[in-house]
């Protein structure tokens, strides 16, 4: 089957990003980036690797877009295409670092790109500010999955 990257860009505040990350059964891998932000656009495309490394895992992959409101959705629809983005995006309707930042993770200084791996049915967080890599994502994720067998 064919991949338009004709997606819907959801909009969640931090709340509704929580909750959707919030499945004891799975694990999320989400990463915060924007149009314009130069390390993101570097490093992006490993979540399309990363989405086909867990195809039929418990594993959910969300790019969480902080782009300004001009932005959403048009700018970040040809982001998409342009990079071919395969995992689920979704744009931040956040504003207020100070009340989003503790929800997330404490010690994010709120640069980006950043990326948060969770795993709620075994209360696990892991979080990373700057850029990350396959193996970093893949060591922790991989441990992870264990708890499922």
């Amino acid at each position: 089957m064919g991949h338009s990257y004709a997606q819907q860009i959801e909009v969640y505040n931090v709340d509704k990003l929580m909750k959707r990350a919030s499945s004891k059964d799975s694990i999320y891998i989400i990463d915060f980036f924007a149009t314009w932000c130069a390390p993101c656009g570097k490093e992006i495309h490993i979540f399309n690797e990363l989405e086909k490394r867990y195809t039929g895992k418990r594993v959910k992959i969300i790019l969480v877009s902080v782009d300004f409101k001009e932005d959403y959705p048009g700018k970040i629809e040809k982001y998409i295409r342009k990079r071919k983005l395969t995992p689920e995006v979704a744009w931040f309707s956040e504003t207020n670092a100070n009340e989003f930042i503790p929800k997330i993770d404490d010690s994010w200084q709120g640069s980006i790109p950043a990326t948060l791996v969770l795993q709620p049915g075994q209360y696990f967080r892991q979080f990373w500010e700057g850029m990350t890599t396959i193996d970093k994502i893949t060591n922790v994720v991989d441990k992870q999955l264990t708890f499922f067998n």
